[in-house]
């Protein structure tokens, strides 16, 4: 029997057709049997659709993912899908369930995600001049027109001491989060569709900073006091149906050993066999 159809959405700077991602499609395969597995792109070109992790505008790029899913020939007729999230497809791939959600998904699962948004720009290589030009121009112009609708890692910034920016200005995080006065509620029932909801964080995670944004925890950048998920507004308004997916046991918070996307095949295995076995 052909399990629920995966997409799996990626991180910075990998393109759909990554070799590690090819890999992980054969571990599903060998560990559940059958399985369509199916990679999100922005574009078919594998340099441009690279390209499109870190310049682009992310609202636009999900509307293309929708369309593309409900029309493709075999997803679109799968009674459910399961849905890998890795770094910043994390957001995107529950972005998609709250803003069109079809095929419907069934299990997300996202590993070393950015639910609460970063506080900081990723570091770059001392000698690559390309990345560092254009985190400096994030960093000065975070809230402009020009960098929220065309670089990625700004759409999902979010800093807890400025916050009215953020809700003013963000193009993307702070609607899929429903954190602006007006709340959405298509968004909520759509993530009450979810069958489960695991978040994975890395332990020792440096590159997502704060790390706790993986599980939806607000991060004190002066005191570093983490204020978990369940102490949150988001969640005792229950903005997004987090409060009702956990009071019903289908939110899982996990931790991994390791730095930022450092894991095994063993723990792939432990996913496959958790989340995306036809029951």
């Amino acid at each position: 029997m052909l399990n629920f159809a995966i997409f799996i959405s990626i991180s910075t700077l990998l393109h759909y057709q990554a070799d590690g991602l090819r890999a992980l499609e054969s571990v599903i395969n060998e560990t559940i049997g059958p399985t369509y597995t199916y990679f999100i792109r922005i574009d078919e070109d594998a340099s441009a659709d690279r390209q499109a992790t870190f310049l682009g505008n992310l609202t636009t790029q999900v509307e293309k993912v929708c369309e593309d899913l409900a029309s493709h020939p075999t997803l679109s007729k799968a009674p459910a899908v399961n849905a890998l999230g890795f770094s910043q497809g994390s957001q995107f791939l529950r972005a998609y369930v709250e803003r069109c959600n079809s095929p419907r998904v069934a299990n997300l699962v996202t590993f070393g995600g950015q639910h609460n948004g970063i506080s900081d720009f990723q570091n770059c290589d001392s000698d690559d001049w390309l990345c560092r030009t254009w985190t400096g121009y994030l960093k000065s112009n975070t809230w402009s027109s020009f960098v929220q609708s065309r670089l990625v890692p700004a759409q999902y910034f979010r800093d807890p001491e400025d916050l009215e920016s953020y809700l003013d200005y963000s193009n993307f995080l702070a609607d899929i989060n429903n954190e602006r006065e007006v709340k959405n509620s298509t968004y909520k029932a759509n993530m009450e569709k979810l069958e489960s909801f695991a978040m994975y964080v890395f332990a020792n995670d440096t590159t997502v900073v704060p790390k706790e944004s993986g599980w939806f925890a607000e991060f004190n950048t002066t005191s570093t006091e983490v204020t978990k998920l369940q102490d949150r507004t988001i969640y005792k308004e229950d903005w997004l149906g987090l409060k009702s997916l956990d009071e019903d046991g289908k939110l899982h918070f996990r931790t991994i050993v390791g730095a930022h996307m450092q894991f095994g095949e063993d723990l792939i295995e432990d996913v496959a066999k958790e989340y995306f076995k036809a029951k």
